[in-house]
């Protein structure tokens, strides 16, 4: 062939292609289940009708996902809202999920583990007017509807538009999307929920600047924190009484002020959190993870004041114990709250360190015989100290028949996930299916555990270890620790910082979904026990074998709605 046709030729196809990339744009906008997890460069979306089964109180998700082989600008979104015989579904908020990256990938991944060529995953929704879309980027929208309690069931249909400029041209498309609403009806959630969260953060929502503690501002970010927390139907709180309060030390007696402590706790129950509330730990490990416990005590200086945790047997840690308890306590009751009131000891002790802490729970129950005990812990060595058993889901599994026992000699027991259990098992990290992070709560049902527990809602910093360059939309990897332990990607928060607001993630969402699941399933289970047995069992095997099939999923629910609505 000739050498100069042959450049010719190359030089057209050149042309062509800048001319079709130019010149004629194309527009990816499909629907794409709420549960599918869109990375930045999936390029093929099966069309599928935009449509939610829901009950009267939850929430109805969407998620659209725009493409185009050309750079979008101010890709905007306008709703009509769902509409049945001119009644509308009016509570609505609708943004786009941005992507962050995972640095440091799960070292025990699971065989469902999702693989992102670009580093890049779906997580934080953030609630914007618009957004710009790179050429050959998989934008996912985000829309949900809130369910009024005293809904009219029935079908209501609603719209999205979006528009937008290519090339300096705009250009507007549609799609319908659908809600059918069922007779069922979710007021207030029984599952008890407790993420713990840092009020030590909000400097996050103040445009990074300090926030002085019990200042106006203070007050105002820890509202928008317990606001947040009790949309996503969380209703326990763990708020220290340690740290909220006021300590003087005169002529060898301790006064306690526990205003700001009372006035946190309030806030909470005002926004609708609490529910049950949970105590902070008094204390911690002396040294390292084998190591013994101790107590956390205010140790004054010259012009402040902190706390140092020491052996329960060093000198004043027992007395100060003898005096603070009781006074809290006291504290506790006169304002009522004696009968959802836990107390932790010491997080996660395990069997080399069991006796110091059944040590200092020996001490503590002394002084009040009645305080209830709540602990995540490893080890079941702790009979008659632990009141409410919050075992980690492995822990959990392996020793199922103990805790069972424990539950039918009066006491409780939860189950906790954090950076671990790794594997099959279901948790919220970001590389994970986001339906294994929904059906956590159908192991809770499944096994009759009543609470469930994690410790990272908004540690954007961390204490220890190597942070995340103190912003959590660079890399949600979280620390690493010198023991080699890895924090996967989400484990720290589940949740994002925006000035005066806190944005949910798709994994929050799922979260919400799931403890609306519980409920539904408690009801199913009232009505039809055999056939909600079999549901849950097809659903949940056991602690590490699931059906992650999204369509089988959303025909179960159905079939859970259609037969609560009889």
């Amino acid at each position: 062939m000739n050498l100069n046709f042959v450049k010719v030729l190359i030089i057209l196809v050149t042309l062509c292609s800048i001319g079709c990339h130019q010149n004629t744009p194309s527009i990816i906008f499909e629907y794409v289940d709420p549960l599918e997890k869109v990375l930045p460069d999936n390029g093929y979306f099966k069309e599928t009708n935009a449509h939610a089964d829901v009950a009267r109180g939850e929430h109805a998700s969407f998620q659209f996902v725009v493409r185009s082989n050309d750079d979008i600008k101010n890709l905007s979104l306008e709703i009509t809202p769902p509409e049945k015989h001119g009644t509308e579904l009016l509570e609505i908020q609708k943004g786009f999920v941005e992507f962050v990256k995972v640095g440091r990938t799960n070292p025990d991944p699971s065989k469902d583990i999702i693989k992102s060529n670009s580093g890049y995953f779906p997580d934080p929704i953030i609630y914007k007017s618009s957004t710009d879309v790179p050429f050959s980027t998989s934008q996912p929208i985000w829309v949900s509807v809130k369910i009024p309690e005293d809904a009219e069931t029935g079908m209501y249909i609603g719209q999205l538009k979006i528009t937008g400029e290519i090339q300096g041209s705009e250009f507007t498309q549609t799609k319908p999307f659908s809600v059918e609403v069922f007779k069922p009806v979710i007021t207030k959630t029984s599952l008890l929920v407790t993420n713990w969260f840092a009020l030590g953060n909000l400097d996050y929502l103040n445009d990074n600047e300090s926030v002085e503690a019990y200042s106006e501002t203070y007050w105002e970010l820890s509202r928008v924190l317990a606001k947040t927390l009790a949309d996503y139907r969380q209703n326990v709180a763990m708020l220290s009484p340690l740290q909220h309060t006021e300590f003087t030390y005169e002529n060898g007696n301790w006064q306690f002020d526990f205003t700001n402590f009372n006035a946190l706790v309030e806030l909470f129950i005002e926004e609708g959190v609490i529910g049950t509330l949970e105590g902070g730990h008094l204390g911690t490990r002396l040294e390292g993870w084998d190591g013994p416990f101790g107590l956390n005590v205010p140790v004054f200086g010259d012009d402040s004041k902190k706390l140092e945790t020491k052996s329960i047997n060093e000198s004043g840690v027992r007395e100060f114990y003898a005096a603070f308890l009781p006074a809290l306590m006291q504290n506790i009751r006169a304002k009522g709250w004696e009968d959802i009131y836990l107390q932790h000891i010491a997080d996660e002790p395990i069997t080399s360190n069991a006796d110091s802490y059944i040590e200092i729970s020996d001490f503590l129950k002394s002084i009040e015989p009645n305080l209830k005990v709540i602990e995540a812990c490893h080890t079941a060595q702790l009979k008659g100290r632990v009141d409410v058993w919050v075992p980690q889901m492995n822990f959990l599994n392996e020793d199922l028949d103990f805790y069972k026992e424990r539950q039918e000699q009066g006491e409780d027991a939860w189950f906790y996930t954090c950076l671990a259990p790794k594997g099959e098992y279901a948790n919220r990290f970001i590389e994970l299916p986001l339906i294994k992070t929904r059906l956590l709560h159908w192991v809770n049902h499944k096994y009759g555990i009543p609470g469930y527990l994690h410790w990272g809602f908004n540690f954007w910093k961390t204490g220890s270890g190597i942070a995340t360059a103190g912003n959590p939309y660079e890399d949600a990897s979280g620390m690493i620790v010198s023991s080699g332990n890895v924090l996967p990607g989400g484990d720290c928060w589940i949740a994002y910082p925006g000035k005066g607001t806190i944005y949910p993630s798709i994994r929050l969402e799922a979260m919400r979904d799931g403890i609306v699941d519980y409920e539904l399933l408690k009801m199913y289970q009232e009505k039809f026990p055999e056939a909600a047995k079999e549901l849950v069992g097809t659903t949940v095997y056991n602690f590490e074998h699931y059906d992650t099939n999204i369509g089988d999923f959303r025909k179960k629910r159905r079939i859970i709605l259609e037969a609560l609505s009889q």
